[in-house]
């Protein structure tokens, strides 16, 4: 049925992403699809430009929050009970909208699973995140609360 399912984790929300992991995993186990999982952390040159720090501080922040986010994958991954050579991953600076259509695209991903928070009156039915991926994907996308 699938041949690679894409999970955007977002590594400060454990719920978020245990719901959406539990069914990318079963999903992936009933089509023997790869799993992979994604992260993107958010650009760290606005902050340079809105509070005029001071660019080497903000590189040495962004490796270790890069590197931080790495480690953090490969323990949430450690715990995944599906063959390690079907699980891949990435971290990437930017949008999470964008970084996931685009890293869709490059892995190939026929589905995306992306867990949704509760929705307020200006996210409508879906959280930001989740909206914005539902709205550009050009591929199915599972929605998980």
């Amino acid at each position: 049925m699938y041949n690679n399912i894409l999970v955007p984790i977002d590594i400060s929300e454990d719920t978020l992403t245990d719901k959406a992991l539990k069914h990318a995993i079963y999903l992936a186990k009933a089509s023997d699809a790869k799993l992979h999982l994604f992260h993107s952390i958010p650009d760290v040159s606005r902050f340079s430009m809105s509070y005029s720090y001071h660019y080497d501080l903000l590189a040495s922040f962004a490796k270790k929050a890069l590197e931080r986010s790495e480690e953090q994958l490969k323990e949430i991954i450690s715990k995944i009970d599906y063959p390690a050579e079907k699980i891949s991953f990435n971290v990437v600076y930017g949008s999470p909208r964008d970084k996931v259509l685009v890293e869709a695209e490059e892995i190939d991903a026929d589905l995306i699973v992306i867990g949704s928070r509760n929705p307020s009156i200006t996210t409508h039915l879906l959280g930001s995140n989740a909206s914005g991926i539902v709205s550009y994907a050009k591929i199915s996308v599972l929605v998980v609360r």
